[in-house]
């Protein structure tokens, strides 16, 4: 099927760019591709292959600079910090975690898929321990989701990851909101780029 989107690659040299120029700081973060070794390494931990998409984000970066604090750079990614390898499998550990417990207790229903499943591969994390992640159930295979801690369900943001950053690359230059809960693109002093939520009254 034909379309004018470029490809993910593209689209993240083009948001880096913007970056580069705009918020240094979050750029400064970004830390290199990881190797084929660890892709492998990850996909033993997660045991099964990830979508392509998770691929190359990992082969451009392999996550970012750890934030001590809210006011360092690295959450560019609606308020999350892109995780590495080793940051995805703790995260799908404790995923994992949650669904085993859930099942232990009988409420399965209440968690399995909607605020935890084995098959969500997380991307990026926030300070409060939030999480994006790629869906890989069979049905849903490539979605970015959000999983809130607190909320009774997950949100679906994008159907794949490169509708998601040509979202950002467009939001960023012309600072229009993105997602169902709107949330607007500001530079922090000059370095860093932030995500402020847009109340329905606002």
């Amino acid at each position: 099927m034909a379309t004018d989107i470029p490809g993910l690659a593209q689209l993240w040299r083009s948001f880096e760019n913007w970056l580069a120029e705009h918020a240094p700081g979050d750029y400064g973060s970004l830390l290199p591709g990881c190797s084929e070794e660890d892709i492998k390494r990850l996909e033993d931990g997660l045991g099964f292959s990830v979508h392509e998409d998770v691929r190359t984000t990992l082969e451009l970066h392999n996550g970012v600079t750890v934030r001590s604090a809210s006011t360092e750079p690295g959450a560019f990614l609606l308020g999350y910090s892109l995780l590495d390898v080793d940051g995805i499998l703790a995260a799908h550990r404790d995923l994992v975690s949650m669904v085993e417990d859930a099942r232990e207790e009988g409420e399965e229903d209440l968690v399995v898929g909607r605020i935890a499943d084995r098959e969500w591969v997380p991307l990026a994390q926030n300070i409060s321990g939030d999480l994006l992640f790629v869906d890989h159930r069979y049905h849903c295979a490539g979605e970015l989701g959000e999983m809130s801690f607190g909320d009774p369900e997950y949100r679906m943001l994008w159907p794949r990851m490169d509708l998601m950053m040509a979202d950002l690359c467009r939001s960023v230059e012309t600072r229009t909101p993105v997602t169902a809960v709107p949330r607007v693109p500001s530079v922090h002093e000059g370095r860093m780029l932030e995500w402020q939520v847009r109340s329905a009254q606002g």
